[in-house]
């Protein structure tokens, strides 16, 4: 290996945004767009589930690292030095892209990915984080919950705010979106889009020099405004330790479940429809009893969607659904009860 690649310094780039914004979508269009200009990028993709389901419309050619089964911010930052430094070592990217869980805490994962910089010569992008503007104005106008304040603290860490689904806004909404984006976080830029269609020679270039990075902006203006709780607490025997309460995704409920079988295609239809608004998420892979493939499952906000693909490998038909306090003991007894159904 030569000395130049030793020394070579690898973009990292972060998207962040709360569940089902768009953030899978903005990483296949920025793929895309590193390959077309000859470029080699990878992925370090987190789930705070045990499975990657996202991961498999990433194509081998792609280097990926997985890390499930917590958030990048906390559970499993530990592991996200050793990783890195290991992508980097064997691929050497040209750039790496960092898909938080949408249950991340945007601060924290700045904080556990400049932890690599101790190992590998990096230079960390301004965050990126993806707003979905419809369920924006939803949530603002209830303005209460910890999925609200987790999706304030996403929005003021960012310094490029992508306005997603912007289709999906009426009459002056897309004003009154920008308007609370531009209270939130006054130093982002805002980029309007559907289906995260933005201008990545903008996108990717806009905070090269001579501009400012974010950890600047952070310096300049204290911090960026992200809730963290700490307390202070007295150990007898070890005297004063200070402790970082990280509760930014405890109400986060994620249930993954396994099939023994096909299943109906109409009846699990109808089992998403009825689903409790409390289920803000879910995604799969599926073999129905009625067809001859396999189905790419997804769900945002009551919308779901189904994509016939061929999975490479061992994967297991399994359906993953992530929300807020709801009852996995009710989804799984009616998930059992559509696998009993004769076919």
């Amino acid at each position: 290996m030569s000395e130049n690649n030793m020394n070579k310094t690898t973009p990292i780039y972060i998207l962040s945004g709360f569940l089902g914004s768009g953030k899978t979508t903005l990483l296949h269009r920025m793929l895309s767009y590193w390959r077309d200009l000859g470029l080699k990028p990878a992925i370090i993709m987190n789930e705070i589930g045990d499975i990657n389901l996202d991961g498999l419309l990433v194509g081998d050619e792609v280097p990926m690292t997985e890390m499930l089964g917590g958030c990048i911010c906390c559970t499993v930052r530990g592991d996200l030095s050793t990783q890195m430094f290991e992508l980097i070592s064997k691929e050497r990217p040209d750039v790496i892209v960092i898909e938080a869980t949408g249950a991340a805490n945007p601060l924290e994962i700045l904080d556990a990915v400049t932890e690599v910089s101790l190992t590998a010569k990096i230079d960390i992008k301004p965050m990126i984080t993806v707003v979905d503007s419809v369920h924006l104005l939803e949530l603002h106008e209830a303005q209460k919950g910890k999925t609200y304040r987790l999706m304030m603290e996403q929005i003021r860490c960012g310094s490029v705010l992508i306005i997603n689904k912007i289709d999906r806004l009426h009459g002056n909404q897309l004003t009154e979106v920008e308007a609370l984006l531009r209270q939130l976080n006054p130093f982002a830029a805002l980029l309007p889009a559907v289906k995260c269609d933005v201008d990545l020679d903008r996108l990717t270039t806009m905070y090269d020099s001579p501009h400012r990075n974010h950890d600047d902006q952070l310096e300049e203006h204290g911090h960026c405004g992200c809730s963290h709780e700490h307390e202070t607490a007295k150990n007898e025997e070890e005297g004063d330790q200070h402790v970082h309460m990280h509760e930014s995704h405890n109400h986060v409920t994620v249930y993954s479940h396994y099939f023994h079988g096909p299943v109906n295609s109409e009846l699990f239809e109808n089992f998403i429809a009825e689903l409790p608004r409390d289920v803000y998420r879910g995604k799969g892979v599926l073999t129905f009893s009625d067809t001859s493939s396999r189905f790419l499952f997804q769900y945002a906000y009551r919308e779901a969607d189904y994509l016939k693909i061929t999975p490479q490998g061992d994967v297991p038909d399994v359906v993953v659904f992530i929300g807020e306090h709801f009852d996995k003991n009710k989804l799984a007894e009616r998930l059992r009860q559509l696998e009993a159904v004769p076919h």
